[in-house]
């Protein structure tokens, strides 16, 4: 970085990618703006603990915020010289889009419009979008290729992503923005969000609950370690491209009921797994190409999903007493 400093406003970051973000920012040098609205999507705490150890860093700097508020937004950059953005925060989940599929466009789509007009305003050298796997559909092909441009995603949630990545390409035609478009494949790690299927798992097991499997167990996952994506957001502000999609994934995939025999084998615990229904929001596989990562970032996932499942029970069990406190409803 040439001495310089780079001010990197993270938003999200607070959150289960953002934090680990913000960490290895403040590691290789950056100053972080760390934006986050702690909101109730889950219990707040969990972003409070995420950051606990950063939080009185000399070059980081918390702001306690919505996208959606444009006052927020300019008292930021009034107040810093931001060179970059990587834009993180989002309403997440694909099941509960479709029931508030409205919040979805309104915070995924309006929340990124306020960004880029911030970045072109100000003018930010560069604007990395974290996207997601589920801007592809059913008719996808397997593996996932970041050409394909009939994507036709099964989700308000993956409407709400596609839609913003078609608004940070105008913005970059328009006002010339670099712009870094980054697809995450299922994001696992320490600090996960309790929501997610793993979390929900592990949980339930160690209360001797029963888990609620969705489907016969067949439907697959790209599962991608959470070092791995940070490595790759790192890459795409080192190389600076002008206008690129990458899939981050671990280009591996793994059935549902492997995932549940191999959680049950490593806690020493005989899973009860009763079977529902399918969601209509759930794609039967998601799998990355990552060629291109590979050639053009640089980038190749480290982390297999036995280790990174290891690292996510170890955290799980070093947080055990505070995670139980947390509320889940």
């Amino acid at each position: 970085m040439n001495g310089k400093k780079n001010v990197i406003l993270v938003t999200g970051g607070a959150g289960f990618i953002g934090s680990h973000l913000c960490e290895r920012l403040l590691q290789e040098g950056y100053f972080v703006i760390c934006l986050d609205n702690f909101n109730t999507f889950y219990d707040p705490r969990l972003k409070e603990d995420n950051i606990g150890g950063i939080k009185s860093h000399s070059q980081f700097v918390l702001v306690r915020g919505d996208i959606l508020d444009a006052r927020t937004l300019e008292s930021i950059f009034a107040n810093h010289k931001i060179d970059e953005i990587v834009h993180l925060a989002a309403l997440p989940g694909v099941r509960t889009s479709f029931s508030g599929s409205g919040s979805y466009i309104n915070v995924n789509l309006r929340g990124t419009l306020n960004l880029l007009n911030m970045a072109k305003e100000h003018n930010v050298s560069q604007f990395i979008f974290c996207s997601s796997s589920s801007v592809y559909g059913k008719d996808s092909q397997v593996p996932f290729v970041e050409t394909e441009n009939n994507l036709v995603p099964i989700s308000p949630y993956g409407v709400s992503k596609l839609s913003a990545e078609i608004l940070c390409k105008s913005y970059h035609k328009l006002y010339d923005i670099p712009v870094t478009i980054l697809r995450i494949f299922s994001a696992f790690g320490p600090r996960q969000r309790p929501e997610l299927a793993l979390h929900q798992f592990v949980r339930a097991m160690k209360k001797g609950q029963v888990i609620s499997m969705l489907g016969d167990g067949s439907s697959s996952r790209d599962f991608t370690f959470v070092d791995d994506i940070v490595e790759g957001i790192v890459l795409a502000l080192q190389k600076r491209f002008s206008f690129e999609i990458f899939n981050l994934g671990n280009s591996k995939t793994i059935q549902l009921k492997e995932l549940i025999d191999l959680l049950g084998e490593k806690l020493g615990i005989e899973p009860k797994v009763k079977q529902l229904a399918g969601h209509i929001g759930d794609l039967d596989i998601t799998y990355a190409s990552i060629d291109k990562a590979k050639e053009l970032l640089g980038w190749s996932p480290k982390v297999s999903f036995e280790e990174g499942l290891d690292k996510f029970l170890a955290w799980h069990k070093e947080k055990e007493e505070f995670l139980i406190t947390l509320k889940y409803d």
